[in-house]
């Protein structure tokens, strides 16, 4: 009797075991090539990675081997057994487009996408382009999707990074003020695992909001990546940032509460839990902290919490003689793309070599106390003052939250008031239930609070002002609850010195905000 051969399914498992190395990042198996360099390609994706796959890497093998095309059942059997095998396989980070080297925690590697391997290596005051070592212990290992884009090598400034940026400059509309906030979004866009606030280019209709994003996104992911329309919710949302290294999305004209929410989980990182698909109660985690791109006219109405996560870029008009053809416009943009690269990682070279003084140089920080780190950083390299502008632009962003907010701009107008009454050096408090507080402030604005906009009860009323906690402490006003064995209530009272008070919004306005 002839004896039968080891089936296609078995041979499949040979070829995947002599080709590959196995780990497992959170939880899933990922196959790392024997030979060429670190990609770490998902065992259960059917083509992700711009199409490469393990499955499409057996089945070229395959077919080099024996001619012939494998079955599609031999291959999901021979998949299926790799990531078996891969159970046991350590847990190693994988990183997409960005990381730390995993020997000097301040060197980061920039992935360009190429399909070999180069990467910059951004170190302290030098720089280079070289394929990591594919020991996980000694370089950091790759995942791709098809949103990592391609990327060209840095050409190295010979006459300094300056000149090399200036090129830049010279297709956006931004003024001496604004240029260093567009020059620090995307420094910050190099650095792996830190928060970082989100840019959000505005300006009237015609100044270059969306060319600019762009322009801007397509330095850190290449020249084929584009804004995206709002989500629709957050699962979609969800799937965008985790699948890319960027989130940028185009002409928004208002947040609402549940973008805003999950805007401030990306910014500052996140993890969703996901049913896995072809499973009945395993779940897959996807987690991410994104640069974040937001472009429009007015985006409404911002909770404090976004806004103080929130870098503003405002662009200025663009006259008829300097406008340029969209055409004309990017064929500038992607010749002059490789010497404005080598000017950037040139200047971040610099950056990181000023980061470990601005953590005993910046002795107040913000709430994005990373970035303010890096903005220090940037100024001592080149002269500029981008963290008192950057602080300047979070002050603005206060009064937007309290103009926008009916509720919080009345208790800060009615604490005025009170502190205003108050002998010279001294200190208004208050002292009260919340129901009293509710009665005070309505009384004070002077006019009908019934509508469903305003607070009905003293519960409602602190739940709204917690939310508005930290601008409120940033004009002046703090709160605080209190119980005892018998009764609860809040006490308010002023900080001094007594703060400018901005405007406070009309009738209409304030009943124009959604609660």
């Amino acid at each position: 009797m002839t004896e039968r051969g080891p089936s296609q399914a078995d041979e499949l498992t040979s070829m995947g075991m002599e080709m590959y190395q196995f780990i497992r990042y959170e939880g899933a198996p990922y196959a790392i090539p024997v030979t060429g360099w670190g990609q770490a390609l998902p065992l259960r994706a059917q083509g992700r990675g711009n199409g490469v796959s393990v499955r499409a890497h057996l089945i070229r093998r395959y077919h080099q081997e024996t001619r012939k095309a494998p079955s599609q059942g031999a291959l999901a059997d021979a998949v299926a057994t790799l990531a078996a095998v891969a159970m046991d396989a350590p847990e190693v980070p994988v990183h997409l487009r960005m990381a730390r080297d995993p020997i000097d925690q301040a060197v980061t590697w920039w992935d360009l996408g190429r399909t070999d391997g180069q990467c910059v290596r951004i170190g302290s005051g030098e720089w280079s382009v070289e394929i990591p070592d594919m020991d996980p212990d000694k370089g950091p290992l790759w995942r791709r999707t098809r949103l990592t884009g391609e990327i060209p090598l840095p050409v190295r400034p010979t006459d300094g990074w300056r000149p090399a940026l200036e090129r830049l400059r010279e297709l956006l509309p931004v003024t001496d003020q604004t240029w260093p906030m567009a020059v620090a979004a995307a420094l910050v866009g190099l650095l792996p695992d830190v928060p970082r606030p989100m840019t959000y280019f505005t300006g009237e209709q015609g100044t270059g909001k969306s060319t600019s994003a762009r322009m801007l996104l397509r330095l850190i992911e290449g020249p084929t990546a584009d804004l995206r329309s709002m989500p629709r919710d957050e699962d979609d949302l969800a799937v965008v940032a985790s699948a890319g290294w960027t989130l940028a999305l185009d002409n928004a004209s208002g947040i609402p509460a549940w973008l805003s929410d999950a805007l401030c989980r990306i910014i500052t990182g996140a993890t969703t839990a996901k049913r896995e698909l072809f499973s009945d109660d395993d779940v897959a985690l996807i987690t991410y902290m994104r640069p974040t791109i937001l472009t429009g006219i007015d985006v409404g109405a911002l909770r404090g919490d976004l806004a103080e996560r929130m870098l503003r870029v405002e662009l200025e008009p663009i006259s008829a003689a300097a406008r340029r053809t969209e055409r004309a416009l990017w064929l500038a943009y992607r010749e002059m793309l490789p010497t404005v690269l080598g000017g950037l990682v040139e200047l971040a070279s610099l950056v990181w070599q000023q980061l470990p003084a601005a953590r005993t140089g910046l002795t107040s920080r913000p709430r994005m106390a990373d970035f303010a780190e890096l903005l220090w950083a940037l100024d001592k390299v080149t002269g500029w003052d981008s963290l008192g502008t950057y602080l300047g632009e979070q002050d603005c962003l206060v009064d937007d939250v309290l103009d926008a907010d009916p509720v919080a701009s009345t208790l800060l107008s009615w604490a005025r008031a009170c502190q205003e009454a108050q002998p010279p050096g001294s200190i208004w408090t208050w002292h009260g239930s919340s129901e009293e507080l509710l009665r005070a402030i309505t009384d004070h604005r002077g006019f009908d609070r019934t509508g469903d906009r305003w607070p009905q009860t003293g519960q409602v009323l602190l739940s709204r002002l917690t939310r508005s906690a930290p601008v409120l402490r940033k004009r002046g006003v703090e709160w605080s609850r209190w119980r005892t064995k018998h009764a609860r209530g809040v006490d308010v009272w002023w900080t001094a010195p007594v703060p400018t008070v901005p405007a406070q919004p009309t009738q209409q306005e304030a009943f124009s905000v959604p609660a």
